[in-house]
């Protein structure tokens, strides 16, 4: 469990402190997901729902891995703005924003189990954190498919219709991607904010005691 708690550490530092990723943060980041998930196979670590919220994120650094593979593609083929090149720009933008809500959810239960364990054991199942974790897989999903199909449109300049039912939902791709990072840069505000709280409540209870 000391392990978890210092990658738990490390991905707060990695996306919830630092502004914007850094290669040593993003190198250690990938180290401490692989050795996360070799520790969360062993026997003695129990299957709860942290450890599925804790494996959920260990695995969303793959996002990172194939980002990093197609930027080194790209980098000796020598190729320039490319659909991959937006890919992998896109896969490093879920990857951050999925480990984002999946640490808010670990810092929920946190919370929790510290100040309603017996009322809130009905919601930190198992069942509920596996349904949790895919629905946010889904949702990051889609909004990687948002930004790339507005990435791929914006690249291939094609200019929009502007007669027939078609000028109307033309626009509709970009005006969404421009609304979804405008709500994810406030999204991503409000969930350091909430953690600052829940860790701040939870210290000062614990000092109490």
């Amino acid at each position: 469990m000391k392990d978890l708690r210092r990658y738990l550490a490390l991905k707060y530092i990695q996306y919830l402190v630092l502004s914007s990723s850094h290669a040593l943060s993003t190198l250690l980041g990938l180290l401490g997901s692989v050795y996360t998930m070799i520790t969360l196979q062993s026997a003695k670590v129990s299957s709860k729902s942290t450890a599925v919220l804790i494996s959920s994120l260990a695995k969303a650094d793959v996002l990172v891995l194939v980002s990093l593979l197609l930027q080194a593609g790209l980098w000796i083929s020598s190729a320039g703005v490319s659909p991959a090149a937006a890919l992998a720009r896109n896969l490093l933008t879920a990857n951050a924003h999925l480990s984002c809500v999946l640490l808010s959810c670990v810092a929920l239960e946190a919370y929790l189990i510290t100040f309603l364990p017996t009322e809130s054991r009905h919601l930190r199942t198992v069942r509920n954190a596996r349904m949790a974790s895919r629905l946010l897989w889904l949702l990051v999903a889609a909004e990687c498919a948002l930004f790339q199909a507005d990435d791929l449109l914006t690249a291939g300049g094609a200019s929009a219709p502007t007669h027939g039912p078609w000028a109307l939902l033309a626009p509709l791709p970009s005006t969404a991607a421009a609304l979804l990072r405008s709500l994810s840069y406030i999204l991503g505000i409000l969930l350091r904010i909430f953690n600052v709280y829940i860790y701040y409540k939870i210290f000062f209870s614990v000092s109490n005691r």
